[in-house]
């Protein structure tokens, strides 16, 4: 099995879909790479040699942040938008969509599962 990244890849996928199991690595970005390793895109994970793994392993790394490093400038931009309060902070602080989707009716991922009604509530009389 390819580790690469700190990510195991699939054996049975092709390399582009193989790729994209590294958190920051779409189709587009997996098809640059694997050009820029010299590899075809359509052959499988466990068909490539360990030469093309190697070279797969030295361009993901000259290109730039995937994995770990990447997540962790996404989090210290997320602290940094709550640390100085600004709007979309305070959505990433209270759970709620960040990029003004409506929340009256939707939203019920961010929000999470529906509150029931209070069962000892009395309702207002007239």
């Amino acid at each position: 099995m390819a580790r690469v990244a700190g990510v195991d890849l699939p054996r049975n996928k092709q390399a582009r879909i193989g790729l994209t199991y590294i958190y920051g690595i779409g189709n587009p970005r997996a098809l640059r790479i694997l050009t820029a390793a010299n590899v075809d895109p359509f052959k499988k994970i466990q068909d490539l040699s360990e030469d093309e793994v190697n070279r797969i392993r030295q361009v993901i790394e000259a290109e730039g942040n995937v994995e770990g490093d990447l997540r962790k400038d996404v989090s210290m931009h997320i602290k940094r938008l709550i640390d100085i309060q600004s709007f979309r902070g305070l959505r990433h602080r209270r759970g709620l969509p960040v990029r003004g989707q409506r929340t009256h009716t939707n939203a019920r991922t961010r929000k999470g599962p529906r509150k029931g009604t209070v069962a000892g509530k009395k309702k207002a009389t007239k």
